[in-house]
């Protein structure tokens, strides 16, 4: 995949600005889903079953993600985008079940599907993030 000068780390071993935003994101994320589940337990479709074990799971993956995104290891770039296309399936179900909801908030349901085409440009930062060559 052909990277352009905003995607590629830096000479001086800086890693690019996408990459930094997502280490940032994951980092954050995955210890909010680790020290208060309950904010992100309804975010879990029901057909899961018991979305605790869920939240704490994906609060893991983030953090791993992102500590792999840091060291530049050869599987954070496909781990991470392929934990961003869940969570992406994840956003799709909020987004309509915010849109059906009995009592709906239309700030919810209006931040619910604004997030859904953000997950492409993560998707790619997360592809294009640098890896350590290989010895």
């Amino acid at each position: 995949m052909a990277h352009d000068a905003a995607d590629v780390a830096q000479d001086d071993g800086r890693l690019p600005v996408g990459t930094l935003v997502l280490i940032g994101a994951f980092t954050l994320s995955g210890v909010v889903h680790l020290a208060r589940p309950e904010l992100f337990d309804s975010l879990i479709p029901p057909v899961l079953g018991p979305p605790r074990p869920w939240t704490y799971a994906s609060g893991a993956a983030e953090l791993a993600c992102a500590t792999g995104l840091a060291t530049r290891q050869s599987w954070a770039p496909k781990a991470t985008a392929g934990l961003l296309s869940v969570v992406w399936v994840g956003n799709w179900w909020m987004a309509v079940a915010a849109t059906r909801a009995e009592r709906r908030k239309p700030a919810l349901v209006a931040l619910s599907w604004a997030r859904i085409p953000l997950q492409i440009p993560m998707i790619r930062a997360a592809l294009r993030s640098p890896v350590r060559p290989r010895p």
